[in-house]
């Protein structure tokens, strides 16, 4: 079979005022589910689209002043929840995890990367040189937590941006430039900076579903880039780059415009997941 498939999931979820998120929202608190993809690729095997949460946040979160992440935005989650654990009841182990592609380093997405010790990590170098040196107070406004990280991160790191981006097709407009991640046109990577330095969004085809936009958090709801609405100005405080996710989010408004036929999911978007 020469098709691709994905899965999403939730492993765990926050909860924070909507305002912040989407500048009209109420003030009330919601649910930002932490949404995890699992890629069948069909030379590659299994692939994971970041890894939501894990028992490690809380351990990585535990002292001062890590323990403010997790004030600031309150974590539920239960053991069951963890990627790792969903993928044992269907029968996959850790070790068939090949790739993990890291759509940035905040701790709700790379929460479960110790749990995957075979894994190839794919991520941008700008994304991996802007946090890597990052501790105390400046690692946890980038929503970055150090212990969460692998030792051996670097030597299995395979870092996109290393090499040049490819020419687009009009099918991707207005995204001009990207990486073939596997150089066999199944995984497309574009740089979504904003939220995050060097945040990775990845196009797909679904053998089911038909095409799908993995955005991360070029948005936290759907009805910010169908409607381009930013977020609350207090979320420029943690936000290295408030141009770029602007750019990226008017981007992504067009792009849904242009290509109506593609699915675009933002992680942590209560539309996608309810």
């Amino acid at each position: 079979m020469n098709e691709l498939s994905l899965q999403l999931f939730q492993a765990g979820y926050c909860v924070h005022p909507e305002k912040i998120a989407i500048k009209d929202g109420r003030w009330g608190k919601v649910r930002f589910p932490a949404l995890v993809g699992l890629i069948r690729h069909p030379n590659k095997g299994y692939i994971l689209f970041d890894t939501g949460y894990a028992e490690h946040f809380f351990t990585a979160s535990s002292r001062f002043p890590y323990s403010l992440y997790a004030k600031v935005t309150p974590v539920y989650f239960e053991h069951k929840q963890s990627i790792k654990a969903q993928l044992a009841e269907k029968g996959i182990e850790p070790d068939e995890i090949r790739y993990i592609i890291i759509s940035h380093f905040h701790g709700d997405h790379i929460a479960g990367l110790l749990d995957f010790p075979k894994a190839t990590f794919i991520c941008f170098k700008t994304a991996y040189e802007f946090i890597k040196s990052k501790t105390g107070f400046a690692a946890v406004r980038n929503g970055y937590l150090p212990g969460l990280l692998p030792k051996d991160f670097e030597s299995r790191a395979l870092f996109l941006d290393e090499e040049l981006p490819i020419k687009l097709t009009k099918d991707y407009t207005p995204y001009m430039e990207g990486w073939d991640v596997f150089q066999d046109g199944f995984i497309l990577a574009v740089d979504v900076t904003g939220h995050a330095i060097g945040q990775m969004g990845i196009f797909l085809r679904d053998v089911q579903s038909g095409p799908i936009f993995l955005c991360a958090d070029a948005c936290w709801q759907s009805r910010a880039y169908r409607e381009k609405k930013m977020p609350h100005p207090l979320a420029y405080l943690i936000m290295p780059d408030v141009q770029k996710y602007r750019e990226n989010l008017w981007r992504l408004h067009e792009f849904h415009h242009l290509h109506p036929e593609w699915t675009i999911i933002p992680t942590h978007c209560t539309e996608i997941w309810r």
